[in-house]
């Protein structure tokens, strides 16, 4: 019995004897047992962890909705309008430098042809008159020489008229001689002309018979606008003066500094597009004239444009740009140039309609005229596109691509 728990105490002695490193894996368990504490006490913690860092992935790219999403009636809102991409003419055209100008076969520069006092003024600057419409009245001395004279040589082919008439009876009753006769008719003759003489000269100066010998009045020549008046009441003015300019402003001059380089393209019925330097208004022409001359100056050829001007907005003096027609290419696949936007990644896009809303689809251009451009790749014939408020689309995308990254 004495033995046996003698081996007893000895296998006991054995297993209660510290091993090698257990002590500072004891010391290390106190901080592990914490941890695993604090998990117990935070029971949520992990699923956080495992959560955030699932959020961290990158999203898959062919899995990204890249749809802008819009209602019917925010698409209203925003102005969008369908269009579709279809075959269109594209123009190359040279811009050149030109000026409104009067149209001078309808322009009229009003002179008083006889000297003058001027008694009053009935046209004013700026003024629309008709043909023959009073613009100012003269009194003039050689006016009423002229309406004298001819006065008098009516007075004289009245009396040659009488003593003809006379003559010629007596000598047909065999009453008189022929040779009174013959001298009665040519006195008739140099009457006649003398009055008829008399009356050309004062419709040369547009001045009728009057009561009043000395008054002259100054006449419309034309419908149009008075754009020149140089004449006040009571002046002096020469027989030669331009008092008056009257111009037709219905039809204006597109005038056009064309150097030695263009003068290939710019030939007489050239089709043209005239635009406004200074406000939105285009206008579509032809080439009625070019010049054979260069100008010792500018070293350019003038070229004009006769433009219809009923509303008065091609005003004489208005800088404009002539685009001449260079060129004309027929082309299978073109869309509206305002609708193309630059959206991420700098790619040339249009905005195309999906279920749902709208989405960018790349597409690579080649030529344009401004108004249409060319799609050479990414958009078929007849593909409907966003045509009008695009650039809301290219605004919405930025927002979205915003606030997913925030």
């Amino acid at each position: 019995m004495a033995f046996m728990i003698a081996v007893g105490l000895g296998f006991a002695a054995l297993i209660l004897k510290p091993q090698p490193g257990v002590s500072g894996q004891k010391k290390a368990e106190p901080g592990h047992a914490a941890h695993a504490e604090g998990e117990s006490e935070s029971p949520g913690r992990a699923g956080a962890e495992d959560a955030h860092a699932e959020t961290d992935k990158p999203e898959n790219p062919e899995t990204t909705d890249e749809r802008i999403a819009m209602d019917a009636h925010r698409i209203e809102a925003a102005g969008i309008v369908l269009a579709r991409a279809e075959p269109s003419v594209i123009r190359r055209q040279v811009t050149l430098p030109g000026e409104i100008k009067f149209n001078e076969d309808r322009t009229a520069h009003v002179v008083p042809r006889v000297a003058g006092i001027v008694e009053s003024v009935s046209a004013q600057l700026g003024q629309t008159v008709r043909k023959g419409q009073t613009l100012a009245v003269l009194s003039s001395v050689a006016v009423s020489d002229l309406r004298s004279e001819s006065q008098t040589a009516q007075r004289r082919l009245a009396l040659a008229r009488t003593t003809y008439e006379r003559e010629k009876k007596l000598w047909q009753d065999r009453i008189s001689a022929e040779q009174d006769y013959l001298q009665a008719q040519q006195q008739f003759e140099e009457a006649r002309i003398a009055a008829s003489n008399a009356s050309q000269k004062l419709k040369a100066i547009d001045a009728a018979d009057s009561g009043d010998l000395a008054r002259y009045t100054l006449r419309a020549p034309m419908d149009g606008v008075v754009v020149g008046k140089h004449l006040a009441a009571g002046e002096s003015v020469a027989e030669d003066a331009t008092v008056f300019t009257v111009s037709d402003l219905r039809t204006v001059w597109a005038e056009i500094g064309v150097p030695a380089s263009e003068l290939a393209l710019v030939k007489v019925g050239t089709p043209v597009t005239v635009a406004a330097a200074a406000f939105d208004s285009v206008a579509e022409g032809q080439v009625s004239y070019v010049g054979a001359l260069l100008g010792e100056q500018t070293r350019t050829a003038t070229a004009r444009v006769s433009l219809p001007n009923p509303d008065g907005a091609w005003r004489p003096g208005l800088f404009v740009n002539v685009g001449v027609t260079a060129s004309e290419d027929r082309v299978p696949v073109t869309v509206l140039t305002r609708a193309i936007q630059r959206v991420e990644g700098n790619d040339t896009s249009v905005f195309i309609p999906v279920e749902g809303g709208f989405k960018a689809l790349p597409i690579r251009v080649g030529r344009s005229d401004g108004e249409r451009t060319e799609v050479l790749e990414g958009l078929p014939t007849g593909q409907a596109y966003v045509g009008e408020g695009s650039f809301m689309l290219k605004a919405e995308q930025g927002k979205s691509s915003a606030e997913h990254a925030h």
